[in-house]
């Protein structure tokens, strides 16, 4: 089941679901762990709207596909276009925070990345951006690291915050801006911190914004979304 709307303080919001432009190995960390060079500019690629689902909606893996990585990441809705932006400008068209998992296909990925091809097929499969409700942004102040944290089972698996990203928030929009045109309603995944592993059937999630909210999932036990 593909987003129908985005949510904020329980209410839909006016702006229709669109792409979502994701970076690659933002945390030096993430990088090293999965043995990839640390990038000296940010490593861009792109989910359809139709990879985009709903925390609430739970989480349904691939079969017959290898493994299955989370990886917890910042997510940031965009609420005004932005195209050549400054960083000032593109603070400014960010509608709202919240925190999302980019579902990542591992065994596929790498054989991908071998071969030199692109990485869509193990990152913008359907289901593949897992989205929570928002927060107005309006109510972050951005002189703060915001916080992320993932919990498998009731296990700590990933945790790391906005001040240890190799490209900052606002950096990263005036960048993607000059070569994408963000529109309201896309969705930018910011990187994740150090932690990645694979999901099971059954698993129980909890994925924490700062003081903002804790909210909960699961994977679901069903037909894969391919």
């Amino acid at each position: 089941m593909a987003y129908a709307h985005y949510w904020m303080n329980g209410e839909a919001v006016d702006l229709p679901v669109g792409k979502a432009v994701c970076v690659g190995r933002n945390y030096a960390e993430h990088a090293q762990e999965l043995g990839n060079e640390v990038p000296e500019a940010p490593l861009l690629f792109m989910k359809p709207a139709s990879a985009l689902r709903s925390l609430a909606d739970g989480i349904v893996l691939p079969q017959g596909l290898g493994e299955v990585h989370h990886e917890i990441e910042i997510t940031v809705l965009i609420g005004q276009t932005l195209k050549d932006a400054d960083e000032e400008t593109a603070k400014a068209a960010i509608a709202g925070y919240g925190v999302g998992l980019d579902l990542t296909l591992r065994e596929v990925q790498n054989q991908l990345k071998a071969k030199g091809h692109p990485w869509e097929r193990a990152k913008a499969f359907d289901g593949s951006g897992i989205l929570s409700q928002w927060v107005e942004a309006r109510g972050i102040s951005t002189r703060q690291h915001i916080a992320i944290g993932l919990e498998v089972n009731g296990q700590l698996r990933q945790e790391g915050h906005s001040g240890q990203m190799l490209f900052p928030i606002a950096a990263l929009l005036a960048e993607i801006s000059q070569h994408f045109t963000l529109q309201p309603g896309d969705v930018v995944f910011t990187g994740t911190p150090p932690g990645v592993g694979p999901l099971q059937q059954g698993d129980k999630l909890a994925l924490r914004l700062g003081n903002f909210f804790i909210a909960t999932t699961e994977v679901l036990t069903g037909e894969s979304p391919l």
